[in-house]
């Protein structure tokens, strides 16, 4: 850090750590301002553009989540002794990167290799919790937050989950994305699009297994990661 933060600075930069702490990515422009008694999302991006010159935070222009803490960096390490072994054994190197999923099939596990479409070059520490898996959308249920059809949602495998997270949850073999909330023994996932009704489970009677939680998106599956 280069110069000490204002306690306005402070205030912006507190909030952006504890919202990626509780949710897993940071919050918009819009969510700072509403928080911290903004007047616009345009205020916000002044102290975030402020918090950037001093070196706390990183933006990611053009994205509405696109901020990133300096340990977030995506880091490449090659161990150079054992490449070279690998190719003169023959030995086929691990895949690199994170698995893209496609279409899971019912009753199989997530993660099985024939749900694998590809290998995406990013790193599981360049999103917080780190993702274990991608997951292309299908759909529209979530577009309001900008989840859009053929996006890879980057996933957290967990069980544990907060009210108000984005869950991939699992019910009747069906894989879906929804917002997550639970009060005793009923859970309710919402859409994130008024065309799409909100889906009720009763626990005591229902199966739901949660396959992990989103922590952020990448556009269209090009590559282009947003928070």
């Amino acid at each position: 850090m280069s110069r000490p933060l204002t306690a306005r600075q402070q205030h912006v930069f507190d909030f952006i750590v504890k919202t990626m702490s509780e949710f897993g990515y940071p919050p918009t422009r819009a969510e700072i301002a509403k928080a911290l008694g903004f007047r616009s999302p345009n205020a916000a991006e002044e102290h975030l553009r402020a918090l950037e010159r001093k070196g706390v935070i990183r933006i990611i222009r053009n994205t509405s989540r696109g901020i990133r803490l300096p340990n977030q960096e995506p880091q490449e390490v090659v161990d150079s002794s054992v490449a070279p072994l690998a190719a003169a054994n023959h030995i086929e190197s691990p895949p690199v990167g994170l698995p893209v999923i496609g279409e899971v099939a019912a009753g199989s596990p997530i993660l099985a290799a024939e749900h694998i479409d590809r290998y995406c070059p990013l790193p599981a520490e360049y999103f917080t919790p780190k993702a274990d898996y991608l997951l292309r959308v299908r759909g529209l249920s979530m577009k309001d937050i900008g989840i859009l059809e053929g996006d890879l949602l980057a996933v957290h495998r967990t069980d544990r989950v907060r009210d108000g997270q984005i869950v991939v949850a699992r019910l009747d073999d069906e894989v879906t994305v929804k917002r997550f909330k639970r009060q005793g023994h009923q859970v309710t996932l919402f859409a994130e699009n008024p065309d799409f009704a909100p889906i009720e489970i009763d626990l005591r009677s229902q199966p739901l297994d949660i396959e992990g939680v989103g922590v952020g998106v990448i556009r269209g599956g090009n590559g282009q990661a947003l928070g």
